[in-house]
């Protein structure tokens, strides 16, 4: 027996929203043999876009019963049947959770007239349920009202059943079939496609805009892992909603595709992620030349447009690190903005300081020369050799002189101990501080998988 179910909602997702209306048809799988249905009191009002769409107002349900006075009805309606609805996981997230707070648990097998039709009548321009029906000469009078688009899903179904040759619908309902699972517009060729190794994977939308990237040490099981469960919340019913299509990139290890992850979330800027877009490093040290020809270093927030010449990761050891470059080549405090008082200059070259013009600019930006090469050579310049997507290839991800240059795949016969040649082989990226702290930190975790330069 199946439940063929159509309810209307305050809004889009169940964590947030209320029910207004639930139908349901027990179908025999020829015909419908019970139906229920009631208005819902969602104890909430009804917005007006949505009273417009359905012609459910908040006077028709102030008088009607809470959703927990019919939740009783309603779970035994659904219990032991096949949950049918166009987009099922929609309907089905909405009961289960409602029926969850109200005390009552289902855990039901789900058939989606949307994917059902995809796979037995393919090829159609549209499978909303409006557009279906009128394909297929299907009249709805009380469209977007729960009982009428219940009626009008058990016909759909019902022809469904009859054009089912192929057997798609036992297929879906078997025990390890991801179909249930799965968004209703997504191709399950899409899943099948996805291999078990490490990756990054990109949700698309309906345009083939990328909406989502992620990383996955097994792509496959990953990406499976969104579809799992029935969490209600917003995310999970706008990824149902919106994913189309899903590509992929092979990575050679799952260190690959951490970095590439966060190189696509920074160009791509998809929608639904959040982490990452706005990584940046949080602080660094900066040079630049003031308007009496001296060079000057500071230490200061992320400047977006403005390289800085060592990256930090507090504000603390930004000036740890200034403090000893002025200690040992003997810098102007001033000129450093360590010192920030009107007193003399308390550098180690008191009365013949350059911030008081005692020195010339040649003569001290020589030591800031010295500085800054001694701050590069604490900078490392290594690779990371790793497996890579076949036999015959090996990554390689390259940090040059602290910061992440590139990555890319190399022939198993190439040597790379020339950085300069080494370089013609990858591709330079973009990087930040979460970059390179992930593959600096992997480094000293595996330094067999390390090839330094000098």
């Amino acid at each position: 027996m199946y439940a063929i179910v159509d309810i209307e909602t305050t809004g889009g997702h169940a964590s947030a929203n209320g029910i207004t209306e639930v139908a349901i048809c027990i179908h025999d799988g020829k015909k419908v043999v019970r139906r229920f249905e009631t208005l819902v009191n969602p104890q909430r009002d009804i917005p007006v876009y949505i009273s417009a769409l359905t012609g459910i107002t908040n006077d028709m349900v102030q008088h009607a019963p809470l959703f927990e006075d019919v939740a009783a009805e309603i779970f035994h309606l659904l219990k032991g049947q096949i949950f049918v609805a166009h987009n099922v996981n929609f309907d089905y997230s909405f009961l289960r959770y409602h029926l969850s707070a109200a005390g009552y648990e289902v855990n039901l097998n789900k058939l989606c007239t949307v994917r059902l039709g995809r796979k037995i009548m393919p090829g159609l321009m549209s499978y909303s349920l409006g557009k279906f029906c009128t394909h297929l000469g299907i009249q709805n009078n009380a469209r977007h009202r729960a009982m009428g688009d219940a009626e009008a899903t058990a016909q759909l179904f019902s022809i469904l059943l009859g054009k089912d040759n192929d057997n798609h619908i036992s297929k879906a309902l078997k025990q390890n079939s991801k179909e249930q699972t799965l968004p209703a517009n997504l191709p399950k060729a899409d899943i099948d496609a996805l291999p078990q190794n490490p990756g990054v994977y990109y949700f698309h939308d309906q345009k083939g805009k990328v909406i989502y990237v992620g990383k996955a040490k097994n792509l496959r099981k990953r990406v499976c892992s969104h579809f799992t469960g029935n969490n209600p919340n917003l995310q999970r019913q706008e990824f149902l909603k919106n994913i189309h299509r899903i590509s992929f990139q092979n990575c050679g290890t799952e260190l690959i595709a951490f970095v590439l992850e966060a190189v696509e979330i920074k160009r791509l800027w998809p929608k639904y992620n959040r982490s990452l877009k706005r990584f940046e490093n949080t602080f660094g040290i900066y040079m630049y030349e003031d308007q009496r020809g001296y060079l000057r270093m500071a230490v200061d927030k992320h400047r977006k447009h403005m390289p800085a010449v060592y990256a930090c990761n507090s504000l603390l050891e930004g000036y740890n690190l200034l403090n000893n470059l002025i200690e040992t080549f003997g810098l102007c405090p001033k000129l450093c903005f360590i010192q920030k008082n009107d007193q003399p200059c308390s550098g180690n070259n008191i009365g013949n300081c350059a911030c008081e013009g005692h020195e010339s600019p040649e003569n001290y930006n020589k030591r800031i020369d010295a500085a800054l090469h001694e701050l590069k050579k604490a900078l490392p310049t290594f690779a990371i050799r790793d497996e890579g997507r076949t036999d015959d290839e090996h990554s390689c991800i390259l940090i040059e002189e602290g910061r992440f240059y590139g990555m890319g795949y190399i022939s198993h016969y190439y040597n790379a101990d020339n950085l300069q040649s080494l370089k013609n082989y990858l591709t330079p990226y973009p990087g930040n501080d979460y970059i390179r702290n992930i593959v600096t930190g992997y480094a000293d975790r595996f330094p067999q998988r390390k090839v330094v330069f000098a």
